[in-house]
């Protein structure tokens, strides 16, 4: 089946370690949020690593699923602008002194792109243990859950833009 090809021939073993491992990853940066958050211990240095920290494991899956044809080069490209453009936004920010934390649109956005893509490598492990049918289903929604993903990513962005506009602009006279 084409499921498993996508599972890059690793097998049940690896297909289900390769699931575990993203899906872990992907919590454990939720966790650190909250922690943060919880202990009163958010820095500057931390809203500025974070995201980049998310791009990284995000990236790193979109690039993966692209090469084995699971998302379309165009909602890569997206991804990866939307990214760039705010990226540079918090850089012009940071030089004239301003942090600008990802806001709640943007978090949203974050977290349906990881559980689509953990969705993804959910139904790669189901189809290399030969659950087809579920792997399908899976692999239907985690589909689904990518094109919300990248309409929250469109969004998200403008709503960025739109709301450090100063910082781009200058402010109003």
């Amino acid at each position: 089946m084409a499921v498993a090809a996508s599972a890059a021939g690793l097998g049940p073993a690896g297909s289900v370690a390769a699931f575990a491992i993203y899906t872990l990853l992907s919590l454990t940066d939720k966790l650190d949020g909250h922690l943060a958050r919880s202990r009163g211990e958010i820095t500057d240095f931390g809203k500025f690593l974070d995201p980049i920290a998310d791009k990284l494991l995000v990236f790193s899956a979109l690039l993966l699923l692209l090469q084995d044809g699971w998302v379309s080069v165009w909602a890569v490209f997206i991804i990866l602008l939307r990214e760039f453009l705010v990226s540079a936004l918090r850089m012009v920010a940071s030089a004239s002194g301003e942090v600008i934390a990802a806001d709640s649109l943007g978090k949203a956005k974050t977290a349906v792109t990881m559980v689509s893509l953990c969705a993804f490598y959910l139904g790669f492990a189901l189809s290399a243990l030969g659950l087809w049918s579920l792997a399908a289903m899976v692999l239907v929604v985690a589909r689904a859950l990518f094109v919300a993903a990248v309409v929250l990513t469109v969004v998200s962005g403008a709503q960025y833009f739109w709301a450090a506009r100063h910082v781009v602009l200058g402010p109003r006279r």
